[in-house]
């Protein structure tokens, strides 16, 4: 079995332990060649901190005794750099620093911090210095110069990592409060001490002892407040030398996938099933536009191989829930005005989301302020990684798209959320069941019409059209305990509004496949108005000229759908195929083929 490191970080253990480690360091003298103060951001869990890890043991005086052990059979250890094991590190990591509380209780959680490594720091590198630190316990800066000071001293450098960076900035954004905006501001305004800890670190780097500093985070939040400390930084986020810096590629998921496989002793066909299963739900995630590669997301990668070496199958949830808390920034967004667009076309693959450039840096004012455009919500969801580039349109524009089924689960359960109460959701589940178990549309078709749509806010009739019916459908179905759902799926460069397709690991069930093909008729185009669409009887309803127009359009693209499934699954398929039109918000009327 292969030892994966799960939610491992450290470098040190994961080489000294027997840990799989997929190599990354020949980006090292890239990353050497880039500049002295880099910048690069991604998505939580995407593999940062481990990064931070492996430049921490490569470029660490006290590691070199153990560089064999380390590197030795790895790519920079091939060919290593000149500057291999000749610096002391201090590392830092402002997700440890509680952003709770006043501005006071903070101050002092953040030196507190710095103290303890600039601490650490003097006990593993007495040995080198020539000069002792003093550590000032309510004034971490002046421990940070008394540090540079004694660095100065030797012939050594410092190479300062600092993890998530923006970790205050983060938790101020989902609070929104006018406490957490002041205890932004007070952190980040004037002399704030962020800041100030910041224009210490550029000071230290003009000749007085620090080399390098590589920084981590995961949006630009507080970059364009700390620009006038610290103007030196460079952002690598977006070059192609770093695109596959974190996270795997499709070639080293299929090679790792590849030994599980045949340690657990899946067959050929099974293989392939499963390989498609974890990219449809884990990669899919670009951080440079022109480029082609796709990129899984390493932790979701390592929850799910480790459950198939336990289980001999895929885990039942494939969200893992320590990326769950993933669904806040969502939420985030949803509550700000005028998000109801951007939500929309995030999930509408036919009109993405498009902006003229990426945002790359988010002040005090643009955070705090209430008026929030397109370019900075589609901005932060990018960030965040509940969007990623989709490469260009013809006009130039960024395009982007929902990574994977993994990450559209989010926007599903936000957007079942934010319409209906708990009791209600668990009425809509019911009625899922009836179409999971036995094929049956009905209950939930009734339950849209007499709750769903009586819950949308008069706003969301401003985007009435089909794209809203298909939402409705999305939101309540999502289940990826139970099945592949996927919104638009390509069909022989054709398109199906919505299937459910049971989990490959799932095929012995008893559960039911489903194709539905939507059309929307304005009650206007009817001549009808919504209290004689909900009174008049479905079957009436059914007959009237224009409604049988649109269900013979829906049901002859959904019967070229069906064949095209039905070529590729066999009898393996028990799919259940409905032309649904919506009449305005009022009433469904369907047929099953």
């Amino acid at each position: 079995m292969l030892n994966l490191p799960y939610g491992i970080s450290d470098f040190y253990k994961i080489r000294t332990e027997g840990y799989h480690y997929i190599d990354r360091t020949s980006c090292i003298p890239l990353v050497e060649a880039a500049g002295m103060h880099l910048v690069f951001l991604r998505p939580r869990r995407f593999g940062k901190s481990l990064w931070l890890s492996t430049l921490e043991n490569y470029y660490d005086v006290a590691k070199a005794p153990a560089f064999e052990q380390l590197f030795g059979d790895l790519a920079i250890g091939q060919n290593p750099t000149p500057r291999r094991n000749s610096y002391f590190i201090l590392r830092w990591d402002f997700s440890l620093v509680s952003p709770q509380g006043e501005v006071e209780q903070i101050s002092q959680a953040l030196h507190a911090h710095m103290n303890t490594r600039i601490q650490a720091f003097a006990q593993t590198y007495q040995a080198w210095l020539n000069h002792p630190i003093t550590i000032l316990p309510e004034n971490a800066i002046a421990s940070f110069e008394s540090l540079v000071a004694a660095v100065a001293g030797t012939p050594q450098r410092l190479y300062l990592l600092i993890d998530e960076y923006d970790n205050f900035a983060n938790e101020v954004l989902m609070s929104r409060t006018r406490a957490g905006s002041d205890r932004y501001e007070t952190l980040l305004y004037g002399e704030g001490l962020l800041k100030t800890v910041f224009k210490a670190v550029k000071g230290a780097g003009s000749g007085m002892g620090l080399d390098r500093v590589f920084t981590t985070g995961v949006a630009p939040i507080v970059l364009s407040d700390l620009s006038s400390g610290y103007n030196v930084a460079e952002n690598i986020t977006m070059l192609p030398d770093y695109t596959t810096l974190c996270g795997f590629t499709q070639d080293e998921v299929k090679t790792l996938w590849a030994q599980i496989a045949e340690h657990c002793g899946v067959s050929a066909a099974a293989r392939d099933e499963t390989l498609e299963l974890m990219r449809t739900y884990y990669n899919g995630y670009r951080f440079d536009p022109r480029s082609s590669a796709l990129i899984y997301n390493p932790t979701l990668t390592f929850y799910f191989l480790k459950a198939f070496q336990r289980d001999g199958s895929p885990p039942q949830n494939l969200l893992d829930t320590n990326l769950a808390m993933d669904r806040g920034k969502i939420a985030y967004i949803a509550a700000l005005p005028n998000s109801a667009p951007v939500l929309a076309a995030a999930l509408d693959e036919a009109n993405p989301p498009v902006i003229d450039m990426l945002a790359q840096s988010f002040g005090v004012a643009d955070v705090l302020d209430q008026a929030k455009d397109a370019t900075f919500m589609v901005s932060l969801l990018y960030y965040f990684g509940v969007l990623t580039l989709d490469g260009y349109t013809e006009m130039v524009q960024l395009r982007f798209r929902v990574p994977n089924l993994v990450v559209r689960s989010l926007y599903a359960e936000q957007l079942r959320t934010r319409v209906l109460p708990a009791h209600e959701q668990q009425t809509a589940s019911a009625a899922a069941q009836a179409l999971f178990h036995r094929g049956e549309l009905q209950p939930l078709c009734e339950f849209i019409e007499t709750t769903y749509f009586r819950a949308l806010d008069n706003r969301d009739y401003r985007w009435a059209n089909e794209l809203t019916v298909k939402m409705a459908f999305l939101t309540l179905l999502f289940n990826d305990r139970l099945y592949v759902v996927d919104s638009e799926p390509a069909l022989e460069r054709s398109y199906a509004d919505l299937t459910l397709l049971v989990r490959p690991d799932l095929r012995s069930s008893a559960l039911q496949d489903a194709l539905l093909e939507f059309k929307y008729l304005p009650l206007s185009e009817l001549r009808l108005s919504s209290e004689a669409a909900k009174t008049t009887p479905r079957e009436e309803l059914a007959a009237l000229p224009l409604v049988q127009t649109r269900l013979a359009e829906a049901t002859q693209k959904a019967e070229a759908y069906r064949a095209i499934l039905q070529n590729v699954y066999g009898a393996s398929l028990r799919l259940h195929t409905y032309a649904i039109v919506a009449l305005g918000f009022d009433r469904l009327v369907w047929v099953k083929l």
